[in-house]
């Protein structure tokens, strides 16, 4: 079973991971998609989590694209008759949504899901998380040295409250949950050898492409 690590040492098992597609106005644009007037929700297989500093990238995709994330867990089951609130998460950290574009983009055209785009291993990177409600956060992260994304989360279309209470309503929020809550602008391929820093705020941390 997967876990999140905490800065204080703890861990926690890892239940769903959910991420919201489309989330800031200007990636929506620079990917030539349309707004959806809604979360657009796909998931992730528990195995695409890793929380190493080395990450491997799949060997059926020449185009592997970053997408920096502020990513949420969630502390409990939460009932059905309950509207959520941001009570309901126990910690947060900054963690890597990475998808194969090419792959991505047959499927699309196809018309069939992104689970192979989306769901490969290393696939879903995340940070040591803190405990504690997220509030408005500064993610960014750089590829060998050249900032590729840099956003505000008080940018995103669904704050964190709608992305609750629309992820409860569609499949039931319970404890260990994780949610990717949407990248800016600033996607781009990856390459073998590649250095990224993916800042939270003032926190860094280093990943390396093997």
């Amino acid at each position: 079973m997967k876990h999140v690590i905490f800065k204080d040492g703890s861990t926690a098992p890892v239940n769903n991971i959910y991420c919201i597609g489309r989330s800031y106005a200007e990636h929506i644009s620079e990917l030539g998609n349309v707004p959806t007037g809604e979360p657009l929700v796909f998931l992730k297989p528990t195995t695409a989590l890793s929380t190493d500093d080395t990450l491997r990238l799949p060997n059926y995709s020449e185009d592997i694209h970053h997408e920096v994330e502020l990513v949420i867990y969630i502390s409990e089951d939460v009932a059905d008759d309950r509207t959520p609130d941001l009570s309901c998460i126990l910690g947060y950290g900054i963690g890597l949504d990475l998808t194969a574009r090419d792959i991505q983009n047959a499927l699309k055209a196809k018309g069939m899901p992104w689970t192979t785009a989306k769901g490969f291993r290393d696939g879903a990177w995340l940070s040591i998380l803190t405990k504690g409600i997220p509030t408005t956060h500064q993610i960014s992260l750089t590829v060998n040295g050249d900032i590729r994304q840099d956003d505000s989360t008080d940018k995103l279309l669904f704050d964190m409250t709608y992305q609750l209470n629309f992820l409860h309503e569609k499949f039931g929020l319970r404890q260990g949950d994780i949610i990717y809550t949407g990248t800016p602008k600033g996607v781009s391929r990856l390459v073998s050898g590649d250095t990224l820093i993916a800042r939270l705020d003032a926190e860094s941390y280093t990943i390396h492409i093997a």
